[in-house]
């Protein structure tokens, strides 16, 4: 099995996107994402006051959360592991369905979600008009202290659009300004030779295409909001978004469903049943060396004051 993928690997990689490094600037706009930043932050936009939308992606967790299924409102549990909302700009879709296409469209539904801040537009609206701070912030940057639904998504939209972590070990090297180490760089070798390149590559390395785990060997496990939701098509059944592995090493547990709770696992299970074949226990310890280059700096706004 091991062979016959070798050989079919490089039709895989016809036409696939070359690796390539986060930009050290992204253009964005600084006010309306510092408005964002306290928006996301703020547990008001939650129907009963106890998460906001760093519970969920948590900075020190590299913008993902630290538990399987993340915990909304009224203590409820979600369908879903968090992913990273750092680098997220750069996905082609957003949600692990990819149902949206913009990070804008994207802040709806954490706060429509009955399991995690079950707001309603007009009651979100309404507390942020009576409070001490918010009319005045976005009449600052809109013009008008009346707040509409729209400013607020345009505002956390511009925040997470912020939320780029560039400068990893792996950056650097694709800019030739440092090297891997041995072990990194066999990791980096496999990565491309075993074949988690035709799935992860771009300026993500993932976010940009569709896929299956269990493509050669299935795999058992929960496969709720799959792409089949989004396009009714069979085939889609069990689909996902692939996800980034930019700070992978900072966001376990890793997979949709928040089943795995460590990279060396995690490779152990796509080399399984996504390449059909157990990888050596060297050859894992050098695929995890080389993800952990791939941790970036913490992003700037996050590190920096107004």
């Amino acid at each position: 099995m091991r062979v016959l993928w070798l050989l079919l690997l490089p039709l895989l990689l016809f036409a696939r996107s070359p690796l390539a490094p986060i930009p050290q600037k992204v253009p964005y706009d600084k006010e309306l994402a510092e408005l964002g930043k306290v928006l996301f932050f703020d547990p008001m936009l939650s129907s009963d006051r106890s998460v906001s939308c760093a519970s969920c992606h948590k900075p020190e967790h590299g913008g993902a959360d630290d538990k399987p299924l993340s915990i909304g409102v009224g203590g409820q549990k979600g369908d879903l592991n968090s992913p990273t909302v750092y680098n997220s700009v750069f996905n082609f879709a957003q949600f692990w369905n990819g149902r949206v296409a913009t990070l804008q469209e994207q802040t709806l539904g954490p706060l429509h979600n009955p399991k995690e801040m079950n707001m309603s537009d007009s009651l979100l609206l309404t507390r942020l008009q009576n409070s001490p701070y918010y009319p005045k912030a976005f009449e600052e940057i809109f013009g008008s202290q009346k707040i509409t639904i729209d400013m607020v998504t345009k505002a956390i939209a511009e925040f997470e659009k912020a939320l780029y972590t560039p400068n990893s070990k792996f950056d650097q090297f694709l800019r030739k300004e440092t090297t891997l180490s041995p072990k990194e760089h066999k990791g980096y070798l496999l990565f491309k030779e075993l074949g988690c390149i035709t799935c992860h590559n771009g300026i993500n390395i993932g976010g940009n295409s569709f896929q299956k785990i269990g493509t050669v060997i299935p795999y058992q496990g929960p496969s709720p909001h799959d792409r089949y939701e989004v396009t009714k098509n069979p085939d889609h059944k069990g689909v996902y978004k692939v996800p980034t592995l930019r700070n992978i090493a900072l966001t376990a547990p890793y997979f949709h469903d928040g089943s795995v709770s460590t990279l060396r696992q995690a490779i152990k299970k796509m080399s399984y049943h996504n390449l059909g074949f157990h990888l050596t226990p060297e050859e894992q310890e050098a695929l995890v060396a080389f993800l952990h280059t791939l941790t970036g700096q913490q992003p700037a706004i996050l590190r920096e004051g107004k």
